[in-house]
């Protein structure tokens, strides 16, 4: 019985984890999967919304949420610049290979250093009513537990994330994306600019920064370098996914939190960071088009 009341937890943990690692993920999957930007700096950058969260809670007394959605549009702009710098010197050069990849790794570390120099190296928490409490019952003698801190990223992450979905599958903005990662040529010859086309679609990716980020402080403290745990698991669950694919996320990050959560109940937490590196691995060894994935057509 107890063992059972452990999974039960332990499943139920693992759901609500994974829509936050899902509202993690999402932004790199549009940037990722549909552009064949690798930004690795991506987890930092929502460390940085997680910031910006703190900072609005902490001065104005803001909900954490609200924060983010508040800090989205900022994001958004961050993101059409940055990816304006990157056409610049390494896309339109034909030199992304490896000296884009160098380019996100210096986003990378100067972001983790402004940080620093901003707010220091001390963990930092936000205020909401429904951080620190949980919802409590019973089924048939099995007691289980629903934290509401993972309960309320796990709603916004999903809306987030279908909202998305709906939005490329429906919008002409959204199959000019998915042409523009098949192929460029056609769509410039339907009148569209490939390149302002991929400035709105980074600058969405990394839009969700700022909602990711309230999601990440509420639910775990945070410190400028905790993004890089998180490298793993955003790219797994990119890759497990299908690259570009919206709903190949979601189902991946749900995958990767149950796991997660099943081998730090069993096994303890540190062998979990361990988990998404295991699936990325075989993900790429055994199906690289991931779960919803198709493969390149280009």
């Amino acid at each position: 019985m107890i063992i059972l009341e452990l999974f039960i937890n332990a499943l139920i943990s693992g759901i609500l984890l994974g829509g936050f690692f899902a509202a993690l993920a999402i932004g790199l999957s549009i940037c990722f999967g549909l552009l064949d930007t690798v930004n690795i700096a991506h987890p930092t950058f929502v460390v940085a919304g997680a910031f910006c969260a703190f900072f609005l809670n902490s001065t104005f007394g803001i909900d954490p949420i609200l924060a983010g959605v508040i800090m989205t549009p900022f994001f958004f702009a961050l993101g059409w610049l940055i990816y304006s710098a990157y056409y610049q010197f390494f896309e339109r050069t034909s030199a992304q290979a490896l000296r884009g990849l160098a380019f996100f790794f210096g986003l990378l570390f100067i972001t983790e250093v402004v940080l620093i120099l901003v707010f220091g190296v001390d963990h930092r928490l936000v205020n909401a009513a429904y951080i620190g409490k949980s919802f409590r019952g019973a089924v048939a003698g099995i007691e289980f537990s629903v934290p509401y801190r993972l309960l309320s990223a796990f709603v916004v992450a999903g809306i987030m994330t279908l909202g998305l979905q709906a939005f490329l599958d429906r919008s002409f903005f959204g199959r000019a994306t998915r042409a523009v990662h098949q192929d460029m040529m056609a769509l410039s010859l339907m009148g569209v600019d490939p390149v302002t086309v991929k400035r709105i679609a980074f600058g969405i990716g990394l839009g969700t920064c700022g909602i990711a980020g309230a999601l990440m402080i509420i639910v775990i403290p945070i410190e400028p370098a905790v993004g890089r745990v998180f490298i793993g698991n955003v790219f797994a669950i990119v890759v497990l996914g299908g690259l570009g694919s919206i709903s190949g996320t979601l189902i991946a990050a749900m995958i990767l939190g149950i796991a997660e959560s099943l081998v730090s109940t069993f096994f303890g937490p540190s062998w979990a960071p361990a988990v998404s590196f295991s699936i990325l691995l075989g993900v790429l060894a055994f199906r690289p088009s991931g779960l919803l994935g198709v493969g390149d057509t280009r």
